[in-house]
This record gives structure tokens, sequence and C-alpha cells, in this order.
């Protein structure tokens, strides 16, 4: 079932317990980041309003007791969005609460696919978040079928990865 912006709000803000996305596109290309992104491109300094809704979000989840995070896949060298994103937006992201890891698979094949991101909330709904090549977003896509592999494959990321900031140290 494809959910609108409405439906799609409306189901992520209801989870009780934890929310988990498994992030796998190299450049994400959405136009509310457009200048954002220029703006770093520049090497102007990062905004102190950078990401602030989705920040408050967070926070909010995390003081209602739910948790959320996210496994970071990425390929070396780094995409320009995946450097803009390690720089901007993780870290303002990481201060509100969420939980983020990278998985590194530049050399490295977990089994687990990759095509896509997804949205695992309170381990009982997935929902596909389906992309251009150019990292464009089509749509998102409650899954209505068995949603085992994704506990797998989550549980593969999470071991496989590592804490965001331990990534930093070992590649600054």
């Amino acid at each position: 079932m494809l959910l609108d912006g409405d439906a799609w709000q409306s189901l992520f803000d209801s989870f009780k317990h934890d929310a988990f996305r498994l992030e796998t596109q190299p450049t994400y290309t959405m136009p509310a980041e457009a200048e954002r992104i220029a703006r770093f491109r520049r090497g102007e300094p990062r905004p102190a309003d950078h990401n602030a809704a989705w920040r408050k979000r967070v926070a909010g989840y995390v003081r209602a007791g739910r948790t959320i995070g996210r496994v970071r896949v990425i390929r070396h060298p780094l995409t320009e969005y995946q450097q803009y994103q390690f720089a901007w937006s993780i870290p303002g992201n990481i201060e509100a609460g969420e939980h983020i890891r990278v998985l590194d698979i530049t050399d490295r094949d977990l089994g687990i696919p990759l095509d896509r991101d997804w949205w695992m909330l309170d381990g009982s709904a997935v929902v596909h978040l389906n992309f251009r090549s150019d990292g464009t977003q089509i749509n998102r896509e409650l899954i209505e079928t068995d949603v085992e592999p994704y506990h797998e494959w989550k549980r593969i990321a999470m071991e496989a990865a590592i804490p965001f900031e331990q990534y930093l140290k070992e590649h600054r």
C-alpha cells in the first residue's frame, strides 16, 4: 500500500517503542535541501537551525521514551551528499537522541538487500522508501508481507556497523 505524506507522517509518528531505518542511497535529491547543500559546497558553516524540524521530532520521541535510529550504508569514496550528511546532518540528529551507526560495505557483501531504504516501526511495520537512481524519492510503500527477513537484515546491519562517532575517529 502506497503512503502519501499525511498517511506516512501519521504511521511514522504512531510508533510506540522503536523506529529503525536502513539508509542505503548514496545520494538523496530533495528540493528542500538544495540551498543547504549549495552552502555546504561553498564551505559555509552549518547554520544553527539546520535540520531543526527533524531534530525536534527526534527529541520528542526520545522524551516520550521511544528510540529511533538508523544504519547509514556507505561505500568509499563518500559521495558529496554523504559528506554533507556526515558534516551537517548526522551530528545534530545524534545530539537530538537518534542512534546512528555507519556500515561501510566498500569491500563487503553481507547478504542484505541494499537496493532501497526502509523503516521498521515497532518491529512489525516495514515501509520501503523507493528512489530513482538520482536519489529522488518516488514513493513510500507499506509492506504487507512477512517482516521476519527485515529483522534478520537489521540484526546483520547493526552487528556489522559501527557508531557514527567511532567511524569519524577512524576516518579523519
